[in-house]
């Protein structure tokens, strides 16, 4: 028997909704500047379904069972993993700056950020979001739905990270701040460098989305 109590797990999945809806206006704000500033969305034809998956995670999560399928230990576990999701996705956000929004919108004028979790990894928010994924249907008592739900998200974001990595290839000392640092996971030794101070009259052309 796990630890929430029904109204606990619900409580704990309208949190992170409300939390995610916060995070939308915050975004909105960012994707505006960058818009201003020439800003190129990556795979725009993907977050559609990115809106999809994320809409059948709170979904399905909201919708628990009178007991918990899952072990007090599996369920800390999970819960453990939603507050390292949380953390690593608010240091994120914090160390992008205006440069954040859901939409990975990347403007020419942006500047690379290697600090923060950046240090270590190249997507640290999308480490967090699969973190979310994996873990919150766990923690309200249906891990069935955390590999399917995880399945969907991967299908969404694969693309999306291949045409972002295109958008932020194009940016000046990004290539070399990054090279060798992994993707999701941190590994010894590898950590980003700040990238050398180059002109800002430099002309940056971002390429289009497929």
């Amino acid at each position: 028997m796990g630890l929430l109590s029904r109204r606990g797990r619900t409580a704990l999945v309208v949190a992170l909704a409300a939390q995610r809806l916060l995070e939308l206006q915050h975004s909105s704000r960012n994707r505006a500047r960058a818009r201003v500033h020439d800003g190129v969305a990556a795979s725009p034809r993907t977050y559609p379904a990115m809106v999809a998956v994320h809409v059948a995670l709170f979904v399905r999560c909201a919708f628990t069972r009178r007991r918990s399928s899952a072990s007090a230990i599996t369920e800390v576990c999970a819960l453990t993993g939603l507050a390292s999701a949380l953390f690593l996705r608010l240091s994120a956000i914090r160390a992008l700056g205006p440069e954040w929004n859901v939409t990975a919108h990347v403007s020419p004028t942006a500047h690379v950020v290697t600090s923060g979790p950046y240090r270590w990894v190249r997507h640290p928010n999308y480490t967090a979001v699969m973190l979310e994924f994996a873990c919150l249907p766990v923690a309200v008592g249906s891990p069935r739905a955390a590999a399917w739900l995880s399945l969907g998200d991967a299908m969404v974001l694969w693309p999306r990270i291949r045409a972002e990595e295109a958008l932020l290839d194009g940016l000046p000392g990004y290539r070399e701040a990054f090279a060798g640092v992994p993707r999701f996971l941190p590994l010894p030794g590898r950590r980003s460098q700040k990238p050398p101070r180059l002109s800002q009259s430099a002309a940056v052309s971002l390429p289009k989305p497929q």
